[in-house]
């Protein structure tokens, strides 16, 4: 999506974000020796365009993303209080990521299951048109019998859902088919009253999940792999500008040390110091040079 924000000095900053585009930078930062595309579809407008040049600056691949002849991209305004905390304004009800799934035909499929791993959200759930859904999971199913790693983050954002019932309904198939979770506390709390490590690990005691990564913002990350249950510490940040993207900066820089073949431990803490790095300056995309 297209980003705004206010500065400091009260003028307005302009870029582009999205949870599963800021994972995909952050893991290509963090491991330039992975190749990462990003699946989406954009419109053939001017700030598409824009968008596009951004993902190649990224060094993020532009093949998977289609273009859309009519739609153009979503719009959010992010707002953050005294703490960093975030906030959010929407304009996307009518963007073209909505329509990807519209779009994805054989070959295509073809080309996502030639993938080492597949990365959604419950935000790209929430926004894929509920007649498309079954698409979706069709896909989801095809390219994980290809081989392909399936990694999902609950990510839950309210507003995007019709219903708590719909959630979990598509949430309990997302859970069916992952082999990587990262879910948040602060989303098993607002979907299911789960408000622990121990409670979420019980929770997915019925779903075959390869690696748990139990997110708890500064507190502990709680980790389920390989029939073992334990914590790893995570240091807290002091002093915090924008959370923005915190999950998803964790999430890019733990897959792509775990593709990269790092123990879990040493994943969860490259993770957690990529994060600590993002929630100290403002934007979900900061600059380069702010932890190279």
């Amino acid at each position: 999506m297209i980003e705004m924000r206010q500065t400091a000095d009260g003028s307005l900053a302009q870029s582009f974000a999205g949870d599963v585009y800021n994972a995909a930078v952050y893991l290509k930062r963090t491991s330039p020796n992975i190749d990462v595309a990003l699946s989406t579809c954009v419109g053939q407008d001017k700030m598409s365009g824009a968008m596009l040049n951004a993902f190649a600056a990224e060094n993020i691949s532009t093949d998977l993303v289609i273009k859309d002849a009519v739609k153009i991209p979503g719009l959010y305004w992010v707002h953050t209080d005294a703490t960093g905390e975030r906030s959010f304004t929407y304009w996307r009800s009518d963007s073209a990521a909505k329509r990807t799934v519209a779009h994805v035909t054989h070959t295509y499929e073809a080309q996502l299951a030639k993938a080492d791993m597949f990365f959604f959200s419950g935000i790209s759930l929430a926004i894929t048109e509920p007649s498309l859904r079954d698409t979706f999971w069709e896909m989801v199913k095809n390219i994980k019998a290809a081989g392909v790693k399936i990694v999902f983050d609950p990510n839950y954002r309210p507003r995007l859902w019709s219903c708590v019932e719909d959630t979990i309904s598509e949430y309990k198939k997302a859970f069916a088919y992952a082999d990587i979770a990262l879910p948040g506390i602060e989303d098993m709390e607002m979907l299911y009253g789960i408000d622990n490590a121990d409670d979420t690990v019980a929770f997915f005691d019925e779903f075959d999940i390869e690696e748990l990564i139990i997110k708890d913002g500064a507190n502990t990350v709680q980790v389920l792999h390989s029939g073992k249950s334990y914590l790893i510490p995570i240091t807290p940040v002091k002093h915090v500008v924008d959370t923005t993207s915190a999950g998803d900066s964790f999430n890019g820089a733990y897959l792509g040390a775990r593709m990269n073949g790092q123990p879990i431990e040493e994943s969860v803490r490259s993770g957690a110091a990529m994060a600590g790095v993002v929630i100290q300056h403002p934007g979900a995309i900061i600059p380069l040079s702010a932890h190279s």
